[in-house]
C-alpha cells in the first residue's frame, strides 16, 4: 500500500535538487520553498526566527563563488535582471529534517518525508556504487575549476601601461 504523500511530488523532482557543496549534500533554500509552496523570504525568516535549531552544519550561506557556479550550471535568476539580492543559504540533510519544527504545516511535513527518503536513497546508491561515490565528491571539483576557466577565457587581457614622461637615460 502506498503511503499517502508518495504520488505529492517524484522523488526525482527532489533528488534533482540535491547539490554537492562543500563536499555534503544540500538543497537550496529557494527550491525548498518551491517544493514546500512558500516564498523564499518567508522560509528564510521562519529560520531566522529560530537560529538555534540552524547550526552550521544545517545551514549555511553560499559564497558568491558557489552561487555564481550554481547559477551558471543551472541557469536560475540572475541578480541584475531582478532576481536574488542575497546569497541563498543551503540546508544539509539534518536542516532539512530542522525545517519541519520550523514550518508547521501538513504539507511541509509531508514533503519534508520525501526529502528525507530521497536523501535515503541517494546515500543507498552511492554506498552501493564506490565508484559513482569518487564521482560525484570530485563534481564540485570540476565545476569550480571549469568555472575558474571560463572566467579566465572572458576575462579581458591585461593592458600594458604606457609609461608617460621623461626618464633619464641609462635608468
Amino acid at each position: 500500500m502506498a503511503s499517502p504523500n508518495a504520488s505529492l511530488i517524484p522523488i526525482e523532482r527532489v533528488a534533482s535538487r540535491i547539490f554537492l557543496v562543500r563536499g555534503q549534500k544540500v538543497m537550496i533554500d529557494s527550491d525548498l520553498a518551491e517544493l514546500y509552496q512558500v516564498l523564499t523570504k518567508n522560509l528564510n525568516l521562519a529560520v531566522r526566527r529560530n537560529l538555534r535549531r540552524f547550526p552550521e552544519d544545517f545551514m549555511f550561506q553560499l559564497t558568491l563563488e558557489e552561487a555564481e557556479a550554481l547559477r551558471l550550471q543551472f541557469a536560475t535568476s540572475n541578480p541584475a535582471r531582478g532576481g536574488r539580492r542575497y546569497l541563498p543559504y543551503v540546508f544539509t540533510e539534518q536542516g532539512v529534517a530542522m525545517l519541519s519544527s520550523v514550518l508547521r504545516s501538513e504539507r511541509a511535513a509531508d514533503v519534508n518525508v520525501i526529502i528525507m527518503r530521497t536523501f535515503v536513497r541517494l546515500r543507498q546508491i552511492l554506498a552501493a556504487d564506490e565508484d559513482l561515490a569518487r564521482k560525484v565528491a570530485s563534481h564540485d571539483r570540476r565545476i569550480a575549476v571549469l568555472f575558474d576557466h571560463v572566467q579566465r577565457m572572458l576575462a579581458p587581457p591585461p593592458r600594458k601601461k604606457i609609461r608617460i614622461g621623461f626618464s633619464p637615460q641609462g635608468v
